[in-house]
């Protein structure tokens, strides 16, 4: 719900940006052309149409819809209320992997995904040429890609950069959600989150994923370095979608894991350095076996 209501005041951002550039009085079009103009369909506009015409910026009557006067500075949402359209499609991707189960081998449109993540082609196709390198995702002719897999060799390098990365950003976690960090609060909120899981029955394991790439981002994310921060981001996905593949043991993988991040989580709001460490390296360790294990190798299977 948050990340549609995200979603919706960057479409308001947006129109207003649109908006700016026009004079009072002046017509703003259709509700097909506005749709088109922002990439989303006519009933994101409707509602973004509501908001404006109830914050006296336009009068909308049917299909007449006028500038009454030009957007002010606080007509804007601030940036952090909303979504870039990367970011929104990483997120909705993500969610998708984990949520939608697909397959190796699944053909993605990117038509078909910009009108599940309403955003427009361009962005859905700047999203998935990030993943080409890795070997994730393979371009296929028409605009469709294909979800393919990588090599052990590929894995074992990504997570030899993986591990380095974390390990770094683990003394920025321990500065920024420590004892009286800025953060600390977030901190808070993911370990309540996995003692909810954690008390709770298997079933409602599946919500993990989700749960370890927001735990993974926020560690990424304490060390202040772009570079690490946009590794996580991809890294999350690769990982999860491996994940998926097999389904063995995967409630008893989940509950390890998430002993694992409650262990880190409680020493670094303990302030001991020492102790966050040991359980981080613990975790890694754990974490590049259970991928190891869970992927069905190409080179194994004999699939080229």
């Amino acid at each position: 719900m948050a990340r549609n209501r995200n979603l919706f005041k960057l479409h308001v951002n947006l129109m207003l940006d649109r908006l700016q550039l026009m004079e009072p009085g002046e017509s703003l079009g259709s509700e097909a052309e506005l749709a088109e103009a922002l990439s989303v369909s006519r009933t994101t506009v409707r509602a973004v149409l509501a908001h404006l015409a109830e914050a006296g910026i336009l009068d909308w009557d049917g299909r007449e819809k006028v500038l009454c006067r030009l957007p002010e500075a606080a007509d804007w949402f601030e940036e952090s209320e909303t979504l870039s359209h990367q970011a929104l499609v990483e997120s909705q991707f993500l969610d998708w992997v984990l949520r939608g189960d697909p397959r190796p081998n699944t053909v993605l449109s990117e038509a078909g995904l910009a009108r599940r993540f309403g955003v427009n082609v361009a962005s859905v196709r700047e999203f998935l040429i990030r993943f080409e390198p890795f070997g994730l995702i393979e371009k296929q002719p028409n605009r469709h890609w294909v979800l393919k897999g990588f090599t052990r060799g590929f894995a074992e390098e990504m997570f030899t950069v993986r591990e380095m990365f974390e390990r770094k950003a683990l003394s920025g976690m321990m500065r920024v959600c420590g004892p009286e960090g800025e953060r600390a609060g977030e901190l808070q909120e993911l370990l309540l989150a996995h003692q909810s899981l954690a008390a709770g029955p298997d079933e409602g394991l599946d919500a993990f994923p989700q749960l370890d790439a927001q735990f993974h981002q926020l560690l990424c994310a304490c060390s202040g370095n772009r570079f690490i921060i946009d590794f996580s981001r991809t890294i999350s996905i690769i990982v999860h979608f491996h994940y998926r593949w097999n389904k063995r043991d995967e409630q008893h993988r989940n509950r390890a894991a998430i002993s694992e991040h409650m262990a880190i989580i409680e020493a670094v709001q303990a302030g001991d350095g020492v102790r966050a460490q040991a359980a981080l390296d613990a975790h890694l360790a754990t974490a590049r076996r259970t991928l190891m294990a869970s992927v069905i190798w190409p080179e194994d299977s004999g699939a080229t």
